[in-house]
């Protein structure tokens, strides 16, 4: 249930880009903080069996995540519509979504195979992709804030 939960959220984000958007507050808060909440839930009983191995890599694929979250970030897009903030994705954009989706299903397929009794990697994906998200999100905010482009307001 929870991998058909992430990749909806994934379409639902890469779709939007990709073809354009408005930004508002609520599309840069509301789904990240979503996600961490459900990623951190389970993290202390998940942390309490882990090996420093399976740390170590949830560590390292977070670091690399939240790298490519700002990433994709810096590559969108950003232009000052009547509406406000505007974003949609480039090429480039595109290609880092393909390297984080398969950066984090090969984390996915190895964890179990480093540690096959190990639960941290699975009870961590909501909270890899809300991390990464986050870290796009907080890229786009702080270009738009440079740019002095206000947020689109919420729609009624």
């Amino acid at each position: 249930m929870g991998i058909l939960v992430g990749l909806w959220v994934l379409f639902r984000v890469v779709g939007r880009q990709i073809t354009g958007s408005l930004v508002t507050q609520r599309s840069l808060m509301l789904m990240p903080a979503i996600l961490l909440i459900i990623g951190l839930l389970p993290l202390p009983a998940a942390l309490g069996t882990a090996s420093t191995g399976e740390i170590a890599f949830l560590v390292l694929d977070c670091a690399v995540l939240v790298g490519l979250g700002l990433s994709r970030g810096a590559s969108l897009h950003l232009t000052q519509r009547e509406d406000g903030l505007y974003q949609k994705g480039t090429g480039a954009t595109l290609a880092l979504w393909i390297v984080t989706l398969g950066i984090r299903v090969g984390a996915a397929f190895t964890a179990p195979v480093l540690w096959p009794h190990g639960t941290l990697n699975h009870a961590t994906l909501a909270l890899t992709i809300g991390l990464t998200i986050a870290a796009q999100n907080a890229m786009i905010y702080r270009r738009a804030l440079s740019m002095h482009i206000p947020l689109a307001a919420e729609r009624a």
